[in-house]
């Protein structure tokens, strides 16, 4: 199959930092090629990938996030190219779903955030205006708000387990990543740490204002040295160092996150998450297997002593046997399939 994959353009993939997308784009266009099928992936010129690569912008403009000129160039590079290919796999966002409906190539657009409120009927209208493009969840309470939307699949993210080794050992602290938001939670993080008297470490993007601003007023102020500690916006191999050496990671949303990688990251290196009963969470996470899922986060403290029950062995196989990126792979071609692609 001639598959193009169209990744955001706002950072390479893989990322070298922040960019929980750019990594299942990678992933997947990776696995792609090496199932034998002829893919093209559109993103920043400084990414790496074994797809044949094509490019607008030479480095990810990082710092023109959000602007809608940017994503509309990237998206018609693919777009003006639709007839080079049986379907296209896009992962970059509403507008790009929009522009899809132009083309005679069948499209599915991978839909990678909440659909709460505006963003849901946001994608209604696009469902009207572009009724063609179909579209794939990343988890199945992520379709709740809008359940008939023209779903075609639902593909859980998966990870390279190759790139996590596991640490049978765990350490003494408790870990959060995440960006700088009050919805991921890091001063929820912060609560329960100080609560059960261990050590945090906080690893995270905070480059946007409103991020700034959220860290300035709700995490700064209780930074102590050796107690909790910020660590900025990890690579790859310092997250994986993080995760690995962690106690519990973490998770406290309140909000209707559609997938999380972190907890299956952290499941790879075998280290338990400690997560609130939201969004994908209890399709992620099997409670008292994989980890521990509480209704509350001020019910996190004393979940930590049945984490530490958790064997990283087990977690380690119950995180390959459920998000390997071959199982990813497979349904991704089972939606194209079945589009005719």
């Amino acid at each position: 199959m001639r598959i193009a994959v169209l990744s955001p353009v706002w950072f390479p993939v893989p990322p070298t930092g922040y960019g929980g997308i750019e990594w299942v784009v990678s992933l997947l266009a990776d696995g792609l090629v090496d199932a034998g099928h002829d893919v093209t992936l559109f993103a920043s010129g400084d990414s790496r990938t074994r797809a044949t690569l094509a490019c607008v912008y030479d480095v990810a403009p990082s710092a023109q996030i959000g602007l809608s000129q940017v994503e509309i160039r990237h998206a018609l590079a693919c777009y003006e190219r639709a007839d080079d290919f049986d379907v296209i796999n896009d992962h970059s966002g509403p507008t790009s779903a929009v522009i899809a409906g132009t083309v005679r190539t069948p499209t599915v657009h991978t839909v990678h955030g909440p659909l709460l409120g505006e963003p849901g009927d946001l994608y209604e209208q696009i469902a009207r205006v572009a009724p063609r493009t179909r579209l794939v969840s990343i988890s199945m309470n992520q379709r709740a708000p809008h359940p008939d939307l023209p779903w075609i699949a639902n593909v859980p993210n998966a990870l390279d387990f190759s790139v996590y080794p596991m640490q049978p050992q765990r350490g003494d602290y408790l870990l959060f990543l995440g960006r700088m938001t009050p919805e991921k939670g890091a001063h929820r993080a912060v609560a329960v740490a100080i609560e059960a008297g261990l050590p945090l470490k906080i690893a995270g993007k905070r480059r946007e204002p409103a991020e700034q601003l959220y860290f300035h007023e709700f995490v700064e102020p209780h930074l102590r040295d050796g107690q909790i500690e910020y660590v900025g916006e990890v690579t790859h191999g310092e997250k994986v160092e993080l995760l690995q050496n962690a106690r519990a990671t973490l998770f406290p949303i309140d909000w209707e996150e559609p997938f999380g990688l972190v907890m299956i990251e952290s499941m790879a290196c075998g280290t338990p998450v400690i997560a609130t009963r939201r969004g994908s969470v209890p399709e992620v996470i099997e409670d008292g297997r994989t980890g521990i899922v509480v209704d509350d986060y001020a019910q996190m403290v004393g979940a930590i002593e049945a984490a530490d029950a958790l064997e990283p062995i087990e977690l380690r196989r119950a995180a390959e046997e459920r998000f390997s990126r071959e199982r990813m792979v497979a349904d991704y071609v089972a939606a194209y399939e079945e589009l005719g692609g």
